[in-house]
């Protein structure tokens, strides 16, 4: 992904931050599915009672969101990337995200 072009300035450190954005979302969706799919996994999530497994669906995310840009922000820094294809990716992963919260399509993706 990356593009090197001397005369453009870097944008790899912002790019790390949408992409990290977009694999927190599809990460909160797929935690969210599978603690809704399986009552082990939902138990595994819940850390917090009163909220019960969308505690840990949460801080799986966030724990996947902060890792991601870490290290993408480490390995993009200094560098010119392609933020076109970058922002593609993490809108399509965010869909992707939204979707899998979204309680008719986690039905149907269940088959109840």
């Amino acid at each position: 992904m990356s593009d090197p072009d001397e005369g453009a300035s870097a944008n790899g450190a912002g790019a790390a931050a949408v992409l990290a954005a977009g694999i927190g979302g599809c990460v909160l969706g797929l935690c969210a599915l599978a603690g809704d799919a399986s009552a082990s996994i939902g138990h595994l999530f819940n850390i917090w009672n009163p909220t019960g497994p969308l505690s840990g669906v949460t801080s799986a995310a966030i724990l996947a969101w902060l890792v991601a840009w870490g290290l993408l922000s480490r390995h993009w820094s200094g560098r010119r990337v392609n933020l076109g294809r970058i922002n593609l990716i993490s809108a399509l992963l965010m869909v992707v995200g939204l979707l899998l919260t979204f309680p008719p399509f986690m039905d149907l993706l269940q088959g109840k």
